[in-house]
């Protein structure tokens, strides 16, 4: 009988001698690019840092090279690493499972690994889990917002990794709405949660590699993980995603294109407003806000009359359900639109629009619903504020002090110019 490595083998190799063979044409103009990933710049430096260690890679769809070859494509093809283990974060390994879906552990079909999962029964990743690794990777794509679950997922293995002794490292990867941007409501310690687990801003401006930094320096982590970055070079701050010439790849099924992103940071909160819809699930998630009983057109010119730079807001009636109307959005990202301005106006408008028709979304939510929208926004003040006659403008006003703390502090972490 064969071994399982030798069968493992056998009935992978022609799959990865194809894969590698497409990696290296792909390769071939990489040296166009802007910009050199995380994973890009290991491959460079003929996984030295990995040479001799038995490997467990936190990974998904959306963990590929410049070339885009994926990453446990690469470690299992290399001669140097020893990959042994998966590890997958909500969406699952190729990034399908819609949100809030529990998924199971299961085979990887291209490496023939466990693909450990870590949005499920665990979310992270266990002794049992962890057995026989010497270090952990991470290579996914975030989104930039705070309540996109990658980043936690990164900070409970890197507790996972400090509690079991092992190294941990991050294959750094772009912030794809940029690195200079820091907005939002900050987060309470009360409502911190695998949907916020860092106290840092709604929109952060960090790479994942700068955030664990500074979840490190700040003792946000507890024992301190043995942690190392592997930067990307020729990444700048000011880069949206367009600017590194790199492919998207969809992160989750509600972020299908790179300007999703965007939409999202836009839209995230109102959609966690219960009665409130803004498209997932469609072929534009985001990019619309509706809800039963608004008068539409009102509310529209309602919202352009703020005259809120980088966006236009179009009437809008929901194919699937006539009931529900609102707006559609549309962005000018040269015009840097103030995503988190956009968001608190739509807040706030909606729930007056709604109010007009008879009905309070806020009053009428139940707890729960109420505690995942404090949980993603940061505090349960934002029920009174949407409740009182204050402006949006004045709630973004009242981040501004904490997001000026928060840049000076931030500022010790960063990695790029």
């Amino acid at each position: 009988m064969l071994s399982r490595d030798l069968t493992k083998f056998i009935t992978l190799g022609g799959i990865f001698f194809f894969l590698f063979s497409i990696g290296k044409s792909e390769n071939a103009n990489l040296t166009d690019l802007p910009i050199k990933l995380g994973v890009d710049c290991l491959s460079d430096d003929d996984f030295a840092i990995l040479k001799g260690k038995k490997i467990g890679l936190i990974t998904n769809q959306s963990g590929i090279n410049s070339g885009g070859v994926k990453t446990r494509i690469i470690l299992a093809n290399s001669k140097i690493v020893d990959l042994v283990a998966l590890y997958t974060p909500e969406h699952g390994l190729d990034g399908n499972e819609l949100a809030g879906k529990w998924v199971s552990s299961r085979i990887d079909p291209v490496t023939g690994l466990t693909a450990y999962s870590l949005y499920g029964k665990s979310r992270k990743p266990s002794a049992h889990m962890l057995k026989g690794v010497d270090a952990l990777v991470f290579d996914i794509q975030d989104v930039g917002a705070r309540c996109y679950t990658y980043i936690s997922t990164m900070g409970l293995c890197m507790n996972a990794a400090s509690e079991a002794g092992i190294e941990f490292i991050i294959l750094d990867r772009p912030n794809p709405v940029g690195g200079h941007d820091v907005a939002g409501p900050p987060i309470e310690k009360k409502w911190q949660s695998f949907v916020g687990q860092y106290p840092v801003p709604f929109m952060h401006g960090m790479t994942v590699g700068e955030i664990a930094l500074m979840a490190v320096g700040e003792g946000w982590l507890k024992p301190l993980p043995k942690l190392k970055v592997i930067k990307m070079k020729g990444w700048k701050r000011s880069m949206r995603w367009e600017d590194a010439k790199l492919r998207w790849i969809r992160t989750s099924p509600n972020i299908p294109r790179s300007e999703s992103c965007y939409y999202y940071l836009a839209s995230c909160l109102a959609q966690h407003v219960p009665g409130i819809f803004a498209g997932t699930g469609t072929s534009k998630p985001f990019q619309f806000v509706v809800a039963q009983g608004i008068e539409h057109q009102r509310l529209c010119s309602k919202l352009n009359g703020y005259k809120m730079r980088g966006i236009k807001f179009f009437p809008y009636i929901d194919k699937n359900d006539s009931k529900r109307r609102g707006v559609s959005l549309e962005l000018n990202l040269d015009q840097g639109p103030d995503l988190m301005l956009i968001s608190m106006v739509m807040l706030k408008e909606f729930c007056t629009e709604s109010k007009n028709s008879g009905l309070d979304l806020i009053a009428e939510a139940s707890k729960s619903d109420l505690n995942l929208l404090y949980k993603v926004y940061g505090s349960n003040s934002l029920s009174a504020d949407l409740s009182s006659p204050i402006s949006a403008q004045r709630i973004v006003s009242k981040w501004k002090s904490s997001n000026k703390r928060f840049k000076k502090i931030r500022s010790k972490y960063l990695l790029y110019d």
